[in-house]
């Protein structure tokens, strides 16, 4: 087992790991966006390839075997004992088949806040046009919005649609499970976008006894997953039938006849599954995953370098004595309340990623916010030298 301050030091010790990455040569604070891939995730698509050639288009049960590892590895990341996990390329596919099997008709209400993910945002927005009531409510300060949507919730409410982590500052999103129980007592759902939360912040779905909502994620992010690798967790007497729906969702039974007036679905997850999809990225996924376990990267484990690492972003940021005008931090918000990134205020915000980006520091923002986003193959130095690149950067802004 690695211990954390091997993490920390130079060379980092899971570095060597990421060599076709190229982690310990570069400063990749892009972890809350897209981490590295571990070198045996390469394996992992070399293997897709060579089961394609030699099985042709009997390859599919060796994928689907992939995929039920991949659904393994985040039941296990959950927490969670009886969910059922569908899968898909992305979140955007999972959403609109939760959106599609909702009661809207006799329940055309839906909460959300100001503060989610694209994903939700843009189609919610999108229906909202159409005539769907989208109710918003604040996010900020994440420790109250728990709260606001109890309040707003109401018999007319089809679904509640929160981030467990918001994704442009990584504040922690506290009182899911109230948030449920509100939901359970008026009859509508809860879905939770825990993507900002997997592999970096504990995510249980016992512990916060969230075990009636749905919940939304992927590896794209801190689970090193790469491209394609998304799920929708759903409670497991789960019997909802999606409008928008695949012929995976009948694949068990295709050779069967199926009652002629009636779409049918297969059983569990496959009553949210798509259709013909690349599952490559299942055998990458299923690779990382085992790489995971190996070298035992928990999320308990992982969160406690992350809030290392933040942190020493963080000390590193408060010893520039930046000027205010120029870029701040929010200090309101203990670092315990922050997930996997570090968010900067500054009405510079796109200037400053672009000139780090010149100088090497691969960062990104949203809006006014500089994101910096640490990831576990990178030394406290490589964390340092892109502070003090930022530090340069600031001190011109001042002068100029």
């Amino acid at each position: 087992m690695i211990a954390p301050e091997h993490l920390y030091a130079t060379p980092n010790a899971l570095a060597t790991h990421y060599s076709k990455f190229r982690v310990d040569q570069r400063l990749l604070l892009t972890g809350h966006s897209h981490q590295a891939w571990p070198d045996c995730g390469f394996a992992g698509q070399q293997r897709a390839w060579l089961d394609a050639a030699a099985h042709v288009d009997q390859k599919w049960e060796r994928a689907a075997t992939m995929a039920d590892r991949v659904r393994r590895g985040y039941a296990r990341l959950l927490d969670d004992g009886d969910g059922l996990i569908a899968l898909a390329p992305n979140t955007h596919d999972l959403v609109i088949r939760f959106l599609s099997a909702l009661p809207l008709q006799t329940r055309p209400r839906v909460v959300t806040t100001d503060g989610e993910f694209h994903t939700i945002r843009r189609q919610l927005d999108r229906l909202a046009e159409e005539g769907l009531e989208v109710v918003k409510v604040p996010s900020r300060p994440a420790g109250a919005i728990a709260e606001r949507l109890i309040e707003t919730v109401n018999d007319k409410t089809a679904a509640v649609l929160v981030s467990a982590v918001l994704f442009s500052n990584a504040h922690i999103v506290p009182g899911l499970g109230n948030v449920l129980q509100a939901c359970q007592r008026v009859g509508a759902e809860l879905l939770v976008d825990a993507y900002h939360a997997m592999n970096v912040v504990p995510f249980s779905i016992r512990r916060e006894a969230l075990d009636g909502a749905f919940v939304v994620g992927g590896g794209y992010k801190y689970c090193q997953l790469g491209e394609g690798n998304c799920f929708l967790r759903a409670p497991a007497d789960c019997n909802m039938r999606p409008v928008i729906t695949g012929w995976f969702a009948e694949f068990a039974d295709l050779a069967t006849d199926a009652p002629a007036d009636q779409v049918t679905y297969g059983p569990g997850p496959a009553h949210f599954a798509g259709s013909t999809y690349d599952p490559t990225s299942h055998y990458r996924a299923a690779t990382v995953m085992d790489f995971f376990e190996e070298m035992d990267l928990t999320p308990e484990f992982l969160r406690e370098v992350s809030q290392h690492q933040v942190g020493a972003l963080a000390w590193a940021f408060d010893a520039l004595d930046a000027d205010t005008d120029v870029i701040r931090r929010d200090r309101s918000v203990p670092l315990e309340e922050i997930a996997g990134f570090l968010s900067l205020s500054s009405p510079r915000a796109e200037t400053l990623c672009r000139r780090l980006g010149e100088q090497g520091v691969h960062c990104d923002y949203r809006g006014d916010l500089l994101r910096l986003g640490p990831a576990p193959y990178l030394s406290d130095q490589q964390l340092r030298d892109a502070m003090d690149a930022l530090g340069k950067l600031v001190s011109t802004a001042v002068s100029s």
